[in-house]
């Protein structure tokens, strides 16, 4: 696992572009090269949105493997402000003589251990990403009164091209300046930002464009379940069980079906009971039932990416 002391020598090191790695969880992890004027320009827009300048402190819990950790370095270097490297996992706490911190990059995942340990006033701006919060976390988030943003972006594109503030029910993400958003046929969002290297990105997002500059989420195209005709996105879904399904960790994913095409499946962390029983709360939720999973699976675990993103995979019944 990079640090983040590695990542700085290897970006102020000669030569133009620096090798980032994607995910993995849409596909197959690749190499990508950025460019480092891409990845400056990207670090001197979210400094201006966070107001960070050479008299911030930023915190980073997260590994420099990925974009996410790495532009918290590059952000540092063109701010000229304090870095603060904290332990790559679940526990997040800051340091006894640092009483706060103006920015700090998280994955859901790690949510609870910052609401347990640091207070909203010990953190300026709380920027997730790696995949979308619940909507219990931003429930919770907004009523003990952190600031936080949710970020859109991916490697392509050096990190967030917009921004979602979790106090917007509404998940509307707002692009940062010089982006432009438009859709292909299928609906699927296209980056354009014609002030960087890279141009132009076409993604595999589904979105609700609202205009050029903003618009709602819905899902990967990749993931989408066409059953019987309807198209059902599994992540508009899972937002829609959050509030029935608190403190479960669970997916949705289509299967095939031969009465309808495909069929939604509820995957869900824990024995066949607990998804048997997680089945009958959405169907006696008054959820609209085209909405609703054919059936449940109880796993041992959800399988997920060095990066914790789920990996959206359909599972055998009967696993344990």
């Amino acid at each position: 696992m990079a640090g983040l002391k590695d990542f700085e020598a290897e970006f102020l090191a000669a030569g133009e572009t620096i090798t980032a790695h994607t995910s993995g969880s849409t596909g197959v992890p690749k190499n990508i090269e950025l460019s480092k004027e891409d990845m400056r320009r990207s670090a001197r827009t979210s400094n201006a949105f966070f107001g960070i300048d050479e008299s911030s402190v930023l915190a980073c819990p997260l590994a420099a493997d990925y974009i996410a950790g790495k532009m918290m370095v590059v952000r540092a270097l063109e701010a000229r402000c304090r870095l603060i490297e904290l332990s790559v996992s679940n526990k997040i706490r800051l340091p006894d003589d640092i009483p706060s911190v103006d920015l700090l990059p998280v994955v859901p995942s790690q949510l609870a251990s910052v609401m347990a340990n640091i207070a909203p006033s010990a953190v300026r701006n709380l920027l997730i990403g790696g995949g979308a919060p619940s909507e219990e976390q931003c429930r919770a988030l907004g009523s003990a009164g952190y600031k936080a943003f949710i970020s859109y972006g991916m490697t392509e594109t050096c990190s967030h091209v917009a921004m979602a503030d979790i106090r917007d029910d509404r998940r509307i993400f707002h692009a940062l300046p010089g982006i432009a958003f438009s859709v292909d046929v299928r609906g699927c969002l296209a980056v354009d930002a014609p002030d960087f290297d890279f141009r132009r990105v076409q993604t595999k997002d589904v979105v609700e464009l609202i205009d050029a500059s903003s618009f709602r989420w819905l899902g990967r195209h990749d993931n989408v379940i066409n059953s019987s005709g309807l198209k059902l996105h599994p992540e508009e879904m899972e937002r829609l069980f959050s509030a029935f399904l608190p403190d479960m960790d669970y997916y949705v994913v289509g299967e095939p079906d031969k009465t309808w095409g495909q069929a939604a499946v509820l995957v869900v962390e824990g024995f066949q009971e607990t998804a048997d029983n997680a089945l009958d709360v959405l169907r006696q939720s008054g959820i609209d039932h085209k909405y609703l999973p054919k059936r449940a699976v109880g796993v041992p675990m959800l399988q997920r990416t060095a990066s914790r993103k789920i990996i959206r995979k359909i599972p055998n019944a009967g696993s344990y």
